[in-house]
């Protein structure tokens, strides 16, 4: 039972899917651990701790043909070309318009698991990838802010005259958005939160911020079974855009941070917003990359706006890769040992748990998961 783990290939992706800690753990679990070397270095893990931990520094070509592949992304179209037939491959698989890519995973024989799928019960709680990254991307999105803001965000008193405290509002109330909440709390901020979620107005309140919505019968009934934003109606977007924008004027932060599985980040900020808002104010975009809630955000760019509001969209968990991979790792341990007989020291799937069901994406040549699996003609 060989465990592989390769230098991710992304450009701008410096997390890596184990640390020694879970290394040692899977070795005491009666597997072997191969490591590409170079692959923690971006992550502040160097070869020679992986070593130390009981693994094997190789080549990305041994790590490929593992019988587990840890990844922090899904494998592009020259890894999945190195994959062992039958091999389980587990990362976060982006699955959602990538038919070809799921295509070729099926096409190499592997078994795909997507651990962004990862069902939200108990059970899964030291599973959740989606968690523990967005965690830490709101801790950043409001260290970034200060970063950019360039002028102080508690409320100072000094001989020379008082700093008035930084306003900053919230947009999206999940794992990333309550952080958020906290961290400038914490910073001293006067802060304000917004979702569509009526689940999380207490949940603001009991971080000491202040929960901006319009509160109607739709928005009572605003969150899936599951706990995410429901896609909205026009008619409530109009009303929620209004309110919002006249907030957004007055605000000198924002962090937007609204995602709704499969589906582009919905637009929360428009251009007309930015210009209503002061010089110097900032917005970080955390949904940058699924296309942005603000309207002129660039994934990877600091952008300014002509009346000189800045506009971050870094990809923030990949700035924190030390903590982030560390989590992301134990994250795929916890799940990874539920598919191993520890008495055997094999690899065991139980193809019925719910877990698996949840997560797998391929198996023995086909996309199996109904959300993705082709449609019959």
């Amino acid at each position: 039972m060989l465990i592989g783990v390769v230098t991710e290939k992304e450009p701008q992706e410096t997390r890596v899917a184990a640390s020694p800690e879970t290394i040692r753990k899977f070795i005491a679990l009666g597997a072997e651990a191969v490591i590409e070397s170079g692959a923690g270095i971006a992550a502040g893990v160097p070869d020679a701790d992986f070593a130390a931990a009981g693994a094997r520094i190789g080549s990305a070509g041994e790590a490929l043909a593992a019988d587990i592949l840890l990844k922090v992304r899904r494998p592009n179209a020259a890894e999945i070309g190195g994959l062992k037939r039958g091999a389980l491959v587990v990362s976060i698989m982006d699955p959602y318009g990538a038919d070809q890519a799921l295509a070729a995973l099926a096409g190499a024989g592997v078994s795909a698991f997507a651990m962004e799928l990862m069902p939200r019960i108990t059970r899964a709680q030291v599973m959740d990838v989606l968690s523990s990254q967005a965690n830490l991307a709101g801790y950043r999105a409001v260290i970034d802010a200060a970063a950019e803001y360039g002028r102080a965000l508690p409320m100072m008193m000094t001989p020379a005259g008082t700093v008035p405290a930084a306003k900053a509002f919230i947009m999206g109330v999940g794992v990333a958005g309550l952080q958020a909440i906290a961290t400038a709390r914490r910073l001293g901020a006067i802060v304000t939160a917004t979702d569509v979620r009526p689940a999380t107005k207490e949940q603001v309140e009991s971080l000491g911020a202040k929960f901006v919505a319009v509160e109607d019968d739709e928005f009572k009934q605003a969150e899936t079974a599951g706990g995410y934003a429901k896609e909205m109606s026009d008619a409530y977007k109009a009303k929620q855009a209004a309110l919002i924008a006249s907030h957004i004027a007055k605000q000198d932060i924002v962090v937007t941070t609204a995602l709704i599985p499969g589906r582009p980040a919905p637009r929360l900020v428009t251009a007309d917003m930015v210009r209503s808002m002061r010089p110097g104010s900032v917005i970080v975009d955390l949904a940058v990359e699924r296309g942005g809630n603000c309207e002129l955000a660039r994934a990877g760019e600091v952008a300014i706006s002509n009346n000189g509001v800045r506009i971050v969209g870094n990809s923030n968990v990949t700035r924190l890769a030390a903590t982030a991979s560390s989590l992301y790792a134990r994250n795929l341990y916890a799940f990874v040992e539920t598919l191993i007989d520890k008495p055997a020291k094999a690899i065991a799937v139980n193809w019925d748990d719910e877990l698996v069901k949840a997560t797998l994406l391929t198996r023995d040549g086909a996309i199996v998961h109904p959300n993705f699996a082709p449609k019959a003609q």
